[in-house]
């Protein structure tokens, strides 16, 4: 089947990733609780590099067995592609570990669900998700690197992960919503603004361009291939791109639209929240998703700051996309930023 990103589908996606979140409040099946045994297995093939010396970004699926644990690995892997597209880990006991063993862990895990790519324009493999004190309003700045409130966006990555390491001591609740839910919620609201999610929008590179790009780029908010439904969302990114005089300006049906689309991504039927404790590690499919994170308070202490590691993936059994539709825009998510780790800078301690 060749498709390309402007066949446009005007009927209701059925399929599992497009749920309800007050539906799914009311179930678990979401949840994924590691046992003892599990934990033991990702414990000795944590041992089985430490006794190596094998260095983070060297680590690769086979130099991290899990016996059993790697099978539901790939249910979950599946799961995030064909299913309803996230799942939440709990139940890693991170206080027993040091921080570069938990992100040794955390990586490991990664491998078994997908490939590790960039986050950013440094090359981040795996990035940290904490406060800095700089402001959203710095166009070089990333949501990541505050503690303001995150409108709801796509990453640059076929799958986004995080790993709480410590919570804030309040806030910073994660929030995510089916984009497929919203797409059949606006097709029967609006079906006139269908169309314009396939039409390109220039999305804004926050400075993190590289020699010979533009400052922006543009790519469409929906894609129908395959019998799949894709979409992309960073309103932030789309509004700031105008401030190129080159960008074309927004039309207010795209204003209309993307009103919309924030109105139904906040409401108590369609959101679903998560509170993250230590140890959860939550994993999101960025085609199927839209996701946001409420603003909120640290601790004075820096050892007890909110702080997440963060992985982008790409998925081994990932969708087919359409020509002139991003797998992966790197360094261009509504969440990325500097702070990580990357070839040139790997965890200690």
């Amino acid at each position: 089947m060749t498709t390309t990103h402007r066949e446009v589908l005007r009927t209701p996606y059925r399929a599992a990733a497009a749920w309800k979140g007050h539906d799914m409040s009311r179930s678990a099946e979401w949840i994924c609780q590691l046992d003892d045994e599990q934990v033991g297995e990702l414990e000795s093939a944590l041992q089985r590099l430490r006794t190596a010396d094998v260095p983070l970004l060297r680590v690769t699926r086979d130099d991290f067995p899990l016996p059993s644990l790697g099978g539901v690995l790939r249910e979950l892997a599946d799961e995030l592609e064909n299913g309803r597209g996230f799942v939440l880990i709990k139940g890693l006991p991170v206080d027993r570990y040091t921080e570069s063993e938990a992100a040794l862990i955390y990586w490991g895990i990664g491998q078994h669900l997908g490939i590790p790519v960039s986050q950013n324009a440094a090359g981040h493999l795996l990035g940290h998700v904490r406060d800095t004190g700089r402001t959203v309003t710095d166009t070089a700045v990333r949501g990541y690197q505050t503690n303001a409130r995150l409108p709801y966006h796509t990453d640059g990555s076929d799958v986004v992960g995080l790993l709480c390491l410590r919570p804030a001591r309040s806030g910073g609740l994660s929030t995510i919503v089916s984009s497929a839910a919203i797409y059949n919620e606006i097709l029967e609201r609006r079906p006139d603004l269908i169309e314009r999610l396939y039409r390109p929008y220039c999305f804004d590179r926050r400075e993190e361009e590289q020699p010979g790009e533009k400052p922006y780029y543009a790519v469409p908010l929906a894609a129908w291939h395959d019998g799949k439904l894709s979409m992309r969302y960073i309103r932030r990114y789309v509004e700031s791109a105008q401030r190129f005089d080159e960008v074309p300006r927004l039309q207010p049906e795209d204003v209309e639209l993307f009103d919309l689309i924030d109105e139904l991504a906040n409401s108590d039927e369609f959101r679903l929240d998560m509170d993250f404790e230590v140890g959860d590690m939550q994993f999101l499919n960025n085609y199927a998703m839209f996701h946001s994170r409420t603003g909120y308070e640290d601790f004075d202490e820096p050892e007890r700051k909110r702080h997440l590691l963060r992985l982008w993936l790409t998925m081994r059994d990932g969708r087919r996309l359409p020509s002139g539709y991003l797998r992966s825009m790197t360094h261009q998510d509504g969440d990325s930023g500097r702070g990580g780790i990357s070839p040139r800078d790997v965890i200690t301690g």
